[in-house]
């Protein structure tokens, strides 16, 4: 009788230290990256162009650090006038990297009507950059 009760204690002490060994990678959440507003300081591509012909514009914007990449362009409003804004990804992740340099991405601009047209970035809190073009 007393071996049966002592192998039952050590079944049971083997089992619960299997169970509280194990560890559940499952539970743990894949980092998140942040996004933020990022603000540009210049805009740079024709002044004129066609009738649904695509025109490229380089805009170039600050990051807060290195580690940033571009995400996406959205819309924004300050005030009642409305524009775009560049948004930037930053890594969950500490950045080691600090220093950024000014990155650039590509906007395009299609109109299928003739007119002028004002391309406006957010280039701070309260204000936009504007880029006129002269579509013909």
């Amino acid at each position: 009788m007393k071996s049966f009760s002592l192998k039952s204690v050590l079944v049971v002490l083997f089992l619960s230290i299997s169970f509280a060994s194990c560890s559940n990678d499952d539970d743990e959440k894949t980092p998140v990256p942040t996004t933020k507003a990022a603000l540009v300081t210049e805009i740079k591509g024709p002044a004129t162009g066609k009738v649904n012909d695509e025109l490229s514009y380089d805009v170039t914007y600050v990051v807060d650090n290195a580690c940033a990449e571009f995400d996406k362009i959205s819309e924004v409003t300050i005030g009642d006038v409305k524009g775009l804004q560049v948004i930037a990804k930053y890594p969950s992740e500490v950045c080691t990297q600090q220093v950024p340099d000014p990155k650039k991405t590509v906007y395009k601009f299609k109109s299928s009507v003739k007119g002028t047209f004002e391309i406006k970035f957010k280039k701070s809190e309260t204000e936009f950059l504007t880029q006129k073009v002269v579509i013909e």
